[in-house]
Formats: C-alpha cells, sequence, structure tokens
C-alpha cells in the first residue's frame, strides 16, 4: 500500500518512526530531544512553551525522513493543558506533567463535587494532580487573568495535529486523549462542560471527539492526519494488545491496564475508566511502589545497580524464606494508603542474608502490583496475558517470579518505541479507512513485537502460596485495605 508515518512527543523528545502500511515493518526513524530552554524565562519546567514541540518535531523530520509517506499520526505526553485565547494563541507556556502545586487544587475539585464518588460516576476518575481538570482549576486560583483569556482548550496531541493542518476553524481529539482530561466520561462518551466551568470559572471551547479511524483532516500538501492520541493509548495500539492481555509499566511508580469492552465506574477511585484508542476501554490501575522499592533495596544492602541486585536475588528461593515486603515506600494508592509506610515481616534469624531480603523486595513489588491486578480481575477484567514493559522487565529475577506470581503468561518485548509505532498504526487505519480498503472498525493487522515468553509453568502454584503469605502479612497490617470496588 504504501508508508506512514507516526510521531511520538514525550515530555523531553519527538521520536518519529516510518512504517510500511501493510506490515507495520519500521523502515526509517528520526530523534530530536526538545529545547533545553523550552520552559518559559528558564522557570518551571511544568510550564512549556509548545512551539518547543514543533522545534523537536522539525528537527527530528529532518533529511527527507517523511519523503513518501501518505499519511502521520500523533501521539503526545499525557496531561499537558494548552490553553488558547479566541484567536487560536496560547494565553501562556502549556501547563505539564505531574506538577505538585496542582495537589491543593485537586482536593479543592474533589470537595467541590461532594466527594470521590461523583466524580467517579461523572468521569471514570477522581481528580488527581497532573489532570487537565485539576490544572485549569489551579490557573482560576492561581493566573485568573490567565484564566479568563482562556476560549479554548487543547491537549499537546490536539495542538500538534491542529498545527499539522494549518490551524483549521476544526479542532479535534480523540476517545483516548480525551478520557484523561478529568471533564469527558469514557462511559457516556459526552463533556462534561459543567466541570470545566466548575474548574475554570467559565465555558470555553473544547475539541470535537473523532473516531478512532477517522482522519482530523489532510495537509494542504495533501497528507493525512489521523486522530492522534495519548502516549498510552498509543503504546497500547502499538503493542496490540486487546481482550484478554494487560500491561504491566515498570516505573518509579507503577501501572496496569487492560482492554475491556466496557468502561468500569470505580466509586473508591482505585480505577481510572480511560479509553483506548480502537473504540474500547482502558481501565487503568496505578501503584506508587515500583523500581523504587528495587532502588531502595540495592541501597540498602549497598549494591551498585539492580543488575547486582538481581543476581542476589536469584541466589534466594521463592517466598524469601518466609520474608515479606510490603513496599508502600511512599504510602500507597492501591490499597489507598496515602500516609503508610513500608513494612518487613517474617524475620528470623536464617532469613537475615541479603539474597532474601533482595528476593523479597522484587516479590513485594510484583505482589503489589497483583494487588492492582487483581482489582480489574475483580471488576471482570479478563487478564490471560500480560506485557511487562519497562527496563526493569529484562532483570532475571523479576522474569523469573512475575509469571508465577501474577498467574498468567508473562511477554517482555524488546525495547522499542511503541508509541510512536502505534500513531503509525493509527495513521495506516486511518489512511486503510480513507481509502475503502480497512475495516473503520477494525485496525490494521500488523506483526507484533518480538518479545521473550514466559509461562507460570509448573512454578505456578508456589507462586500462589508466596502471594498468599503477602496478602496474609498485608491483611494483619492494614485490616480491609484492598476490598473490592464495587460493581
Amino acid at each position: 500500500m504504501g508508508i506512514v508515518a507516526g510521531l511520538d512527543s514525550s515530555p523531553d523528545f519527538t521520536r518519529i518512526v516510518v512504517c510500511d502500511t501493510d506490515t507495520g515493518a519500521v523502515l526509517r526513524q528520526g530523534y530530536a530531544p526538545h529545547p533545553v530552554d523550552s520552559a518559559e524565562g528558564g522557570g518551571r519546567p511544568s510550564d512549556v512553551d509548545p512551539q518547543a514541540w514543533l522545534l523537536s518535531l522539525g528537527e527530528a523530520a529532518g533529511g527527507g525522513l517523511l519523503e513518501g509517506v501518505q499519511a502521520i499520526g500523533v501521539s503526545s505526553q499525557q496531561n499537558a493543558v494548552v490553553p488558547l485565547d479566541a484567536q487560536g494563541t496560547t494565553v501562556r507556556p502549556a501547563m505539564v506533567g505531574g506538577d505538585k502545586r496542582a495537589q491543593v487544587a485537586a482536593a479543592d475539585l474533589v470537595d467541590a463535587l461532594g466527594g470521590r464518588e461523583p466524580w467517579a460516576q461523572a468521569v471514570g476518575c477522581v481528580p488527581q494532580a497532573a489532570q487537565p481538570v485539576t490544572k485549569l482549576r489551579w490557573l482560576a486560583k492561581n493566573e485568573p487573568d490567565a484564566a479568563l483569556r482562556t476560549a479554548v482548550l487543547l491537549q499537546a496531541h490536539d495542538w500538534l495535529v491542529w498545527q499539522l493542518l494549518g490551524r483549521p476553524v476544526r479542532r479535534t481529539t480523540d476517545r483516548g486523549g480525551a478520557s484523561g482530561t478529568g471533564y469527558w466520561s469514557a462511559a457516556t462518551g459526552g463533556y462534561r462542560p459543567d466541570l470545566v466551568e466548575l474548574a475554570l470559572g467559565h465555558q470555553v471551547m473544547l475539541p470535537e471527539v473523532i473516531g478512532p479511524s477517522d482522519a482530523a483532516g489532510t495537509t494542504p500538501e495533501g497528507l493525512l492526519i489521523s486522530a492522534g492520541t495519548g502516549e498510552t493509548m498509543a503504546a497500547a495500539l502499538g503493542l496490540g494488545i486487546g481482550l484478554g492481555d494487560a500491561v504491566v509499566s515498570l516505573g518509579a511508580s507503577g501501572s496496569v491496564m487492560a482492554v475491556h469492552p466496557e468502561a468500569l465506574v470505580d466509586q473508591s477511585g482505585m480505577i481510572t475508566s480511560l479509553a483506548d484508542a480502537t473504540g474500547m476501554h482502558l481501565p487503568v490501575v496505578t501503584t506508587l511502589n515500583a523500581v523504587r522499592t528495587l532502588r531502595g533495596a540495592a541501597e540498602l544492602l549497598g549494591v551498585p545497580d539492580l543488575e547486582t541486585l538481581s543476581d542476589l536475588a536469584m541466589k534466594s528461593t521463592p517466598g524469601s524464606h518466609g520474608l515479606v515486603l510490603l513496599p508502600y515506600l511512599e504510602g500507597e494508592r492501591t490499597p489507598n494508603l496515602p500516609h503508610t509506610a513500608g513494612t518487613l515481616a517474617g524475620l528470623r534469624r536464617e532469613s537475615m542474608k541479603p539474597e532474601h531480603f533482595a528476593r523479597a523486595a522484587f516479590e513485594g513489588m510484583l505482589c503489589g502490583l497483583a494487588d492492582a491486578l487483581d482489582v480489574l480481575r475483580g471488576r471482570g477484567v479478563e487478564v490471560r496475558r500480560i506485557f511487562l514493559l519497562g527496563a526493569a522487565a529484562e532483570l532475571p529475577a523479576m522474569q523469573a517470579a512475575a509469571p508465577a506470581l501474577f498467574g498468567a503468561q508473562v511477554v517482555v518485548p524488546q525495547p522499542a518505541d511503541y508509541a510512536a509505532i502505534g500513531a503509525a498504526r493509527q495513521a495506516a487505519w486511518a489512511l486503510g479507512v480513507s481509502q475503502g480498503t480497512l475495516d473503520p472498525r477494525t485496525p490494521p493487522a500488523w506483526q507484533g513485537p518480538a518479545a521473550q515468553v514466559r509461562d507460570p509453568g509448573e512454578e505456578l502454584a508456589v507462586g500462589q502460596a508466596v502471594r498468599q503469605q503477602y496478602v496474609s502479612v498485608r491483611e494483619q497490617t492494614h485490616p480491609g485495605a484492598l476490598r473490592s470496588p464495587g460493581a
């Protein structure tokens, strides 16, 4: 058929992949960091001039990278808000990232609507500091003039698509990006303008939410631009996950998401009900303690890196000789224990060895993520296969323990920019639909990522015993903290 491009504008860089429309094979790649002085006046890193994204995009696309490309898909960092005035000019720098200054605003919004449950019912999530709706509340309280001048709200990928199309009158977004704003409901498929007004103080124009395979438009040069989406949704599309699949992402904190046919409303706020980039749903549960647990264990044991910690853990056995670590080092979100600390249980003379503590760190972290997985399973989400993402997924101790503790096949894909690949797949989908060669309900069937695959096998029973040991300690220490949210 031809070639398409996917661009991923992350917080720090732009990466572009050019792919074959039929197979998804990556033919060419481009990369450029964002300009370092993109914060206005060298100010807060949470304030970014969106022109920096365009400069980075232009640099990444240099050298004829996009020659022959027929369509482009855009993926971008989530939770970035670009406030525009009535003329389409930015009224202030874009507000990006997990901005701690908005924590008070998040609490204000929760109270203003009457608590966590009304928010979960309204839009499928409870306001967090990073979310666009919370940033609007911060703006109204701290920069009232800028808030008053704001007439249009876009997210990062919306703004980039709009720029690529030559700033047309019509502004668009997709379900995936809209579902993370805090003012669009994945369950109803509609905006809640009243929540924008609650946060910002007045009504604004919001982008039209178009379908997963719809085109946002065509550039003056005739290049088709697809709907675009957030990085999480693009990565899911790039990995090719579907019903029965979950993704466990290992950063300092962790997240578990799975594909599900319907939106999950969770009154406790543990589940964030996002939409994906295919027309399905993507419920997400986060933990505050993932790789930071391993780094803390490495520091305590005086080992230089996580590879050494993994080697040490492999000298122990499943169950860590009875040691159990509840890894709540930063408090925890799942279960909701914001002010607690970690717990080390099961200390005996024979278990007080570095290798057993190292193993307990891996098992505790994975059991914490298994708790998050069980929140989804408890709501009827089917999980047969788990994609494990992040540099720590490569560690032997992680791969040895994860399948049995999760109770499912674990897939560790080779490192790649799956968000950019997902954006390219979306572009190929929109192109195929526009040409009448693809079904608007089904994305193109691209080859899956190269990956290591591990099954629980004979270790399943042992893993589930280790898991039960962890659950017992959690229940003794924090009784009833992880009650399954009501359907």
